[in-house]
């Protein structure tokens, strides 16, 4: 009879993977590249991301890892800018670019109806042949004149976001630095071309990219894959190493898969406070996210709310502006627990250098 995974133990095993139980001891790129990379449309959310996971995380750690080319900022799972290491930005690109472009065609598929998208890709490698890093402005400019007809915005999106793996360059992304998006072809700004889709039955790219999600995310069910990179192509994958997995239900009945190895810890082992940056895949990175947030407040997860973990569960979002952190909890808090918030915040308000001054619990959102 096939387990139970019940969802305290399945929220448990989702902060032992993302080093949210315990801080690891690894560097940032094995960090990123456990995690499977971390969500980066908002260019400093990635340090707090770091900073809750990683013991003794400095800022000039993943800034190092940014400007020594070993991690980068990317356009990947989802249509979304993420953070990963550059081995898996080249590993992983071709298997996304299908999906990639699909979701830009979802998007703005009036706009572009018409448009060969193969002759946008090969005029936009043409124009970073230069290597030249480009603004999207830059690029839709260099190229307009041969495509009037969709709007500028959606020329530069459907080429930085699907056609032309792009890197976006530092000083976008370092610690407190405020910057505009450059762009340059990432086997460029690598100096290595991006692999090659793999031939063959099995969907190797797809099995690798199970595997890293279970260890960082599991027991996951298939639709969570799904919801993580956004991939809709992976039942080779998931058939070829099913014999490798074990097996689990959650108390919906949906099956989930993991490593037989992985840690599965006692439900009732303690959690510790962990503030979360906006966009964090240890809620977004699931298609059920009832592990670790619950229903009520699953808006707050694509809002951009940082949020705030107690006993290992979203139960308050937080913000930092003018002097203040401020906490809103979701929920009364006991004593204990607004004890531990307040000293978390305090460590967090150290760790930001942003002269705040005060830490506010404010029950009213």
């Amino acid at each position: 009879m096939t387990a139970v995974l019940d969802n305290r133990a399945l929220n448990r095993a989702t902060l032992a993977r993302q080093h949210l139980l315990a801080r690891g001891d690894a560097s940032v790129p094995e960090a990123v590249a456990h995690l499977c990379g971390l969500q980066a449309q908002e260019p400093q959310e990635p340090f707090i991301g770091l900073w809750s996971r990683l013991v003794g995380f400095e800022p000039g750690q993943l800034d190092d890892a940014l400007t020594g080319r070993t991690v980068v900022r990317t356009h990947l799972m989802r249509r979304t800018v993420h953070l990963v290491t550059a081995d898996d930005a080249l590993a992983w690109r071709a298997r996304h670019d299908a999906m990639l472009r699909q979701r830009v065609l979802g998007t703005y598929r009036r706009e572009l109806a018409g448009v060969d998208l193969d002759e946008v890709a090969a005029a936009g490698h043409a124009v970073m042949a230069d290597r030249r890093p480009r603004t999207m402005r830059e690029l839709v400019q260099a190229l307009e004149a041969r495509w009037p007809g969709p709007p500028r915005r959606v020329l530069g999106e459907l080429l930085v976001a699907a056609l032309v793996p792009m890197v976006q360059l530092p000083p976008r992304g370092l610690w407190q630095r405020t910057a505009g998006v450059r762009n340059l072809p990432l086997a460029t700004w690598l100096e290595r071309d991006a692999d090659p889709l793999p031939v063959g039955e099995g969907d190797p790219v797809g099995r690798q990219l199970l595997l890293r999600y279970l260890a960082a995310h599991g027991p996951a069910a298939s639709a969570d894959l799904r919801a993580w990179c956004g991939l809709a192509g992976l039942p080779a994958a998931v058939r070829a190493v099913r014999e490798e997995l074990v097996a689990f239900r959650d108390e919906r009945g949906r099956e989930l898969l993991d490593l037989p190895d992985a840690p599965r810890p006692d439900p009732d082992t303690p959690a510790p406070v962990r503030f979360l940056p906006a966009f964090d895949n240890a809620v977004l990175g699931y298609h059920d996210r009832g592990r670790i947030i619950d229903a009520a407040h699953l808006g707050l997860s694509v809002a951009g709310h940082r949020m705030v973990l107690v006993d290992g569960r979203v139960t308050a979002t937080w913000a930092a502006r003018g002097g203040h952190l401020r906490i809103g909890p979701l929920r009364p808090l006991s004593a204990r627990e607004e004890e531990a918030v307040r000293a978390e915040a305090e460590d967090l308000a150290a760790f930001l250098d942003q002269d705040i001054e005060h830490i506010r619990l404010d029950i009213e959102d």
